[in-house]
């Protein structure tokens, strides 16, 4: 029996009193693509962070591959990375911004491993390795910041609007990638999107949010 990545039990987040989610059972599986969908204010992007294990819930339990997890520095944190609608680079290249979190973790053959990531999210590592994070368009930012997730090679990859004021090539850039994370590195994928063509098209599975409770599921392959 496969075991989820992530799995929410009876799970409710609140801010200054007023809940704001409430989930009484989610499994993200690995190798799956699961889309959240609903209005601004729905819940969507604060499942992405309890999920990323960034915030701990008001009540209830998150689960890390079968174990309890927190937003204390563990296993989850090597193996969830969650891309942000703005992301934040470093004021360095985009190659530095990309190679940084494996020098972090000490790992080998850094330069093939960022070109291969730069290559995924069509950035030439020619054209691009060495520009500074100032030169970069927002498409540019959106897909450097991916790259420096998929180059950790994670087990879960959320995102957060990834497509928000991308062109439709950036867009179709950020789709190939996401396919790329599940299809080559067995990943499980989380993706809060309000453009319902671009989440249909990538997505298994969509759920529809209101009110910070999942009101529909709607089932793509």
């Amino acid at each position: 029996m496969i075991q989820p990545l992530v799995s929410l039990k009876n799970v409710t987040q609140s801010y200054s009193g007023r809940t704001v989610l409430s989930v009484d059972a989610l499994d993200v599986m690995p190798g799956a693509i699961l889309g959240l969908a609903g209005p601004n204010g729905s819940g969507k992007s604060t499942m992405l962070r309890l999920i990323a294990f960034l915030e701990a819930p008001a009540s209830g339990e998150i689960l890390f591959r079968g174990r309890p997890a927190s937003i204390r520095p563990g296993a989850a944190h090597r193996d969830v990375t969650l891309l942000v609608q703005e992301p934040y680079l470093l004021k360095r290249t985009v190659f530095a911004n990309i190679a940084y979190g494996l020098k972090v973790r000490g790992k080998n053959d850094i330069p093939a491993k960022v070109r291969r990531a730069m290559e995924l999210v069509g950035l030439a590592p020619d054209q691009f390795a060495r520009r500074q994070w100032f030169e970069l368009s927002g498409g540019e930012c959106q897909r450097v910041a991916l790259a420096a997730r998929l180059v950790l090679k994670p087990r879960l990859l959320l995102m957060d609007e990834p497509t928000a004021s991308l062109d439709e090539k950036s867009s179709r850039l950020v789709r190939e990638a996401a396919l790329f994370a599940r299809n080559e590195l067995g990943a499980g994928l989380v993706t809060a999107s309000h453009d319902m063509s671009w989440l249909r098209d990538v997505s298994d599975c969509v759920l529809h949010m209101d009110g910070g409770r999942i009101v529909g599921r709607e089932q793509l392959s």
